[in-house]
């Protein structure tokens, strides 16, 4: 099993939308990329702990490439807005990719490089590439957040039509017993 982590805004919509992956055995909510030790979700939001709201995922790499992982988290949030995801803002909500080894390091550069050249967003990417560091757990209450709270209005509002998105264009990836 491999590491990823990845910071695309809000760690909810970002943690829904790998939970349904095929390969994907766990997806956590934490914080990652500042100096405090062991921060609350409410220092975090404050903006002054350096961290980023992060998705640390667990994955089988035979089964779900590291690339794929990739293109499924430049494709559903937007790289192009520094530290701001939609009416979240702040370097908390920054676009973020913690690499664990030199071959991922490689790999998120070349997919940007891929994305650039390819045109696919409209803006230039400022998603950072930085070496992992320590990672904090969240709180529980913000782990499986959409799972648990799906009738509350952002989840349905927000996070909602972004697994509709999300469903539509990586169908083939979706884990089958969430399709049926």
């Amino acid at each position: 099993m491999q590491t990823a982590t990845f910071g695309g805004g809000c760690f909810w919509c970002t943690e829904a939308v790998f939970q349904t992956l095929n390969g994907v055995s766990q997806v956590t909510s934490g914080y990652m990329g500042g100096e405090l030790k062991h921060p609350t979700y409410m220092e975090v939001c404050n903006g002054d702990t350096g961290h980023a709201e992060v998705v640390q995922i667990t994955y089988d790499e035979d089964v779900i490439p590291f690339n794929t992982l990739l293109l499924v988290f430049f494709k559903t949030h937007n790289p192009t807005t520094l530290n701001r995801q939609g009416n979240d803002i702040g370097t908390q909500y920054r676009s973020v990719i913690f690499y664990e080894n030199e071959d991922q390091q490689k790999l998120a550069k070349q997919m940007i490089t891929d994305l650039t050249r390819e045109q696919v967003f409209d803006k230039t990417i400022v998603t950072e590439i930085a070496p992992a560091t320590e990672f904090y757990e969240a709180e529980d209450y913000h782990q499986n957040y959409f799972s648990d709270n799906q009738g509350k209005p952002y989840c349905a509002f927000v996070i909602q039509p972004k697994l509709n998105k999300f469903a539509k264009d990586f169908q083939d990836k979706i884990r089958p017993e969430l399709l049926e």
